[in-house]
């Protein structure tokens, strides 16, 4: 039965940050994942887990400067000391949080370097972050972003993700498998699953076009979910959607899924 995680950047945004938590849990989820939580203090984050009785199972690394363009800095030649000081301040917050997996956002190419010395930088960055995490037995996620969405992002596409992987050799190191940015991108989302589920460590859904809850556009979802229990899939789904119309009234689809609650 799947495990929905409701995304708390992307959900309830009519309510103020802090009090997302409480709404998720009324929404009668128990997982809940968002994209940062570094603006807030690691100790009143769990308390609203603790006091919704709410499990976190993910966040990202520090992307640098959200609100100036920053989507990621894994492979920006010019930022490996921030990028790896960011990497221990994740540690920190997964480990008060009690997350055991984290993303990496690999960013947007920047102009003055060649393809070479970004997926050098990239491989480099997730090596070490790889190895710091598996020290406090984390998982470190990588994700593909369509470029329709984020022009220029550095991976786009599921098989830069897993030369990636292979590349840098790490069991803790697992891919990130967003349904809409791979719809988007490249299509074959079922073929993809059959053949990588081993390697897909979390699971993102939102429907296309749109990025509207599943059911409002063309991705057979009843179907991929089916498949996903047929495959064996024990993680995480994270709703990680813009809502069409309130958050509370998004959820409808989930009857048809089983909503793990």
């Amino acid at each position: 039965m799947p495990k929905f995680a409701a995304n708390l950047t992307m959900l309830f945004t009519e309510a103020p940050f802090m009090e997302r938590f409480a709404l998720a849990r009324r929404a009668g989820f128990t997982y809940v994942e968002y994209l940062l939580p570094y603006s807030y203090e690691a100790k009143d984050l769990k308390a609203q887990l603790r006091e919704n009785g709410l499990q976190q199972v993910l966040f990202n690394l520090p992307c640098g400067d959200w609100t100036a363009g920053d989507r990621g800095i894994a492979a920006h030649p010019g930022r490996k000391d921030e990028f790896r000081a960011g990497v221990e301040k994740a540690i920190s917050y997964a480990k008060a949080l009690g997350v055991a997996r984290l993303n990496c956002l690999a960013g947007k190419r920047t102009s003055g370097f060649t393809e070479e010395q970004h997926w050098e930088t990239l491989a480099s960055n997730v090596q070490y972050a790889a190895e710091a995490l598996r020290s406090d037995g984390l998982t470190l996620l990588v994700e593909a972003i369509n470029h329709y969405d984020i022009p220029d992002f550095f991976l786009h596409r599921t098989e830069q993700v897993l030369k990636l992987i292979d590349q840098v050799k790490q069991p803790n190191v697992l891919m990130q498998y967003d349904i809409y940015h791979a719809q988007r991108e490249e299509g074959e989302i079922t073929a993809t699953l059959r053949r990588n589920i081993s390697r897909i460590g979390h699971i993102q859904v939102a429907d296309n076009p749109g990025r509207n809850q599943p059911g409002t556009g063309e991705i057979n979802f009843p179907f991929l979910f089916k498949e996903l229990e047929t495959l064996s899939y024990d993680g995480y789904i994270g709703l990680e959607y813009v809502p069409k119309g309130p958050s509370g009234d998004s959820f409808g689809w989930m009857n048809e899924a089983g909503h793990k609650s």
